[in-house]
């Protein structure tokens, strides 16, 4: 019973469930009266959710409405309707509206709608006084109650006869703005007024202007009063007079400032009136300014005045503006129109100006240093007034000018620039140099006393013709420098190193270095090195040639080594050749005393060792074969022995003459009579070799070569006419 109650419990709940089955087909919001509303209209703004049921059943549906993605309104109702009702619509309502309806789990969405209110309420001004004094300040305050921020206000400050001054002032967080404004002088009776403004999507909307406020403007003191006696049309020498006065409610702390231009003439404080008197000239024409100030508060007036010439500005005239020193100067004064004046002759100078004389004319012998400004001036009526400058040139002449090398020394390298320089040691600047390169114009330079000039085109050939003029504007013409030859320096080039014997000498023996250079302007500093774990100098000389010999005497086994060789000249320059390697070896004799003495040695054992192989033999096999060996051991011997070289003096091996020889072929064309007359004999030698390993019947043989060189005694003196190994250039 129980399992049957569950299942028809199970049933009715499915056909329950199955009731209740509804969706959303659109959610509208619309808006009354229209999408644009009039400020202050009232404005009903909707939401309407279209549901489909499959039966009649009751939903509980929750409304809500955003302005601008804002919460502004939400209810619950169990109708498909929800109203949101605004009595007066305001600016601060325009924007996007949309709603969402939630029903039972399910959410529905509307679209969005944009809603204008045109128009804005009206603004609030006021102002904290009615009445100020010209200086103070008025604080105003506009204020619109019903609009929401964020707000624009543009206050308007209106005078008579002029154009409103607006301030505008964004409010971001408030709906009402504060601003100053400060009184000037001529502000007498003041309206403000102010209005506010709001960005939306077609722009800026703008709110009513508010009510206009009336403040009053009181004036601290009056705009003061400038006249001059006996009137503003003077002539030079008159006496003028300047009066500067006001009218003032409160005394204290006011101060009257005169001025012409930017130049204050006079002040005064704590007074209602100025004076200020002078005798007139023709720079007081101009306009004159009176200006009266207290506190913050200040007032002008302003007056122009014009003052007559009484008599032109003198001119000062010379008979000559450039001259030569020792000539008559004449300096003279004059005034158009005007004879009675008293003239005075000056000479300018940064210390002040040098009275010279007073009269009207002034002769001069003059020198170089009467070179200057002069001037003039003229009285009359004690006006006083100074003509133009005039500037005298004095001229001295110049000197025979030198012409030398910066460097000091007269000598250029080949390929580097030559700077010349021309100096005058007397005459008056300016000073024109002209150089020349053997008849040619190369550069004109104008200076005080010298004159430098960069040849950057040095060639081989350019060792003379130097010379420059010197000139200025003393009538004794050009002065010319004496010529100057330069020398070219040539650097070196090509430094080679050669020696007799090349590559192998002998121990005692001498040996001859001959190092050359191709090129290089004389004398040259050759020097010698050998290469060690470091640079040793072996020898150093100057020569007025392009070669060097240096004999070195009885070379040793320790100079075994690397030489090499390097040249320069006065052109600095370091040229370094290519090193030679020289081997230091044992003399013929010596190698043959040796090789005698291993050769002794070594056939003195092999008879000790056949005696002993005999000698065993002899044991082992009795007296028959002990009668058998005896000959053999004579024959063998003497064979060993007539096989011995008889004569010491031999270099054992073939790589010596196979290195002379590729040096003679090399050599033959220029052979000196020496090494002509050399000649060269060959021994053959065979020698006896003994291998204990193996039966003493062996033999080997050695070709030993010798080369012996006849030479006069005088051969090494005569050196410098044999050909140099290893040496290029050698001749």
């Amino acid at each position: 019973m129980y399992l049957a109650l569950l299942v028809i419990f199970l049933q009715c709940s499915e056909v329950y469930a199955q009731g209740k089955v509804f969706t959303f087909n659109r959610v509208e919001i619309r808006v009354q009266p229209s999408v644009k509303v009039k400020n202050g209209a009232p404005m009903s703004i909707s939401c309407h959710a279209d549901i489909s049921k499959n039966t009649d059943f009751q939903l509980k549906h929750n409304f809500t409405i955003f302005k601008d993605g804002k919460l502004v309104f939400m209810t619950v109702s169990d109708k498909e309707d929800a109203w949101y009702e605004i009595p007066a619509a305001k600016s601060s309502d325009t924007g996007d509206y949309e709603c969402t309806v939630k029903a039972d789990g399910k959410l529905g969405f509307s679209n969005s709608i944009y809603v204008w209110v045109a128009g804005m309420t009206k603004p609030i001004l006021t102002a904290d006084k009615k009445e100020v004094v010209e200086g103070e300040v008025v604080k105003l305050r506009c204020e619109l109650p019903e609009e929401v921020p964020p707000l624009e206000f543009v206050f308007r400050k209106i005078k008579t006869n002029s154009a409103p001054k607006e301030k505008r002032v964004p409010e971001q967080n408030q709906n009402f703005s504060e601003v100053e404004y400060y009184v000037e002088e001529g502000d007498n009776i003041l309206q403000f007024d102010c209005f506010g403004k709001r960005q939306v999507r077609s722009g800026w909307e703008s709110s009513q202007h508010s009510n206009r406020t009336l403040v009053t403007v009181k004036e601290p003191f009056i705009k003061p009063t400038l006249i001059t006696k006996p009137s503003n049309n003077v002539t030079e020498g008159d006496q003028i007079e300047f009066e500067c006065s006001t009218v003032v409610a409160q005394i204290r702390d006011i101060e009257i400032i005169f001025q012409k231009n930017r130049t204050i003439l006079n002040s005064v404080r704590d007074k209602k009136f100025l004076r200020y008197s002078t005798v007139a000239t023709q720079e007081d024409s101009g306009e004159y300014l009176c200006k009266v100030e207290q506190g913050t508060v200040s007032k002008t007036s302003k007056l122009n005045v014009f003052v007559s010439e009484l008599f032109p500005r003198p001119t000062l005239s010379a008979s000559m503006t450039k001259l030569d020193e020792s000539k008559d100067l004449i300096l003279s004064c004059s005034i158009n129109g005007v004879r009675r004046a008293n003239f005075s002759i000056l000479r300018k100078s940064p210390s002040g100006d040098v009275l010279l004389k007073n009269s009207r004319v002034l002769p001069i012998k003059v020198s170089v240093n009467d070179t200057g400004f002069y001037t003039c001036k003229a009285e009359v009526k004690g006006i006083v007034k100074e003509s133009k400058s005039v500037r005298i040139n004095v001229y001295a002449p110049v000197s025979k000018p030198t012409l030398s090398v910066v460097s000091g020394s007269p000598e250029v390298v080949l390929g580097k620039p030559l700077q010349l320089i021309c100096h005058s040691v007397m005459g008056t600047p300016p000073i024109t140099f002209t150089f020349y390169k053997g008849d040619e114009i190369k550069k004109n330079v104008t200076n005080d006393t010298y004159a430098t000039f960069l040849d950057e085109d040095i060639g081989l050939n350019d060792n003379g013709g130097y010379k420059c003029d010197a000139r200025n504007n003393h009538s004794s013409g050009v002065k010319t420098s004496n010529i100057l030859n330069v020398t070219v320096i040539v650097p070196i080039r090509d430094a080679s190193l050669g020696s007799i014997p090349y590559g192998e000498v002998e121990v005692g023996s001498d040996t001859a270095f001959l190092c050359s250079v191709k090129e290089g302007s004389w004398p040259i500093d050759f020097k010698f090195f050998k290469k060690t774990d470091h640079e040793v100098l072996l020898h150093e000389v100057r020569e007025y040639s392009d070669r060097t010999i240096w004999h070195k005497k009885t070379m040793k086994r320790r100079d075994t080594g690397t030489y090499y060789c390097m040249a320069s000249n006065r052109a600095s320059v370091d040229v370094r050749s290519r090193p030679i390697t020289i081997s230091v070896i044992l003399a013929v004799w010596q190698k043959g005393v040796i090789a005698a003495f291993v050769l002794t040695a070594m056939a003195g054992a092999g008879a000790v060792a056949l005696w002993w192989f005999l000698r065993k033999k002899k044991k082992a096999k009795g007296p028959s074969m002990e009668m058998s060996g005896s000959p053999l051991a004579p024959n063998l011997t003497s064979e060993k022995l007539t096989r011995q070289p008889s004569d010491g003096n031999y270099y054992s091996g073939s790589g010596y003459i196979e290195d002379n020889e590729n040096h003679m072929k090399s050599t033959d064309e220029s052979k000196g009579p020496d090494l002509e007359s050399a000649e060269v004999d060959y021994t053959e030698v065979e020698v006896s070799t003994l291998d204990p390993h193996r039966a003493p019947e062996q033999k080997g043989t050695e070709t030993v070569y010798s080369e012996i060189r006849k030479t006069n005694n005088d051969s090494m003196e005569n050196r410098n006419s044999q050909r140099i190994y290893g040496h290029p250039d050698a001749t």
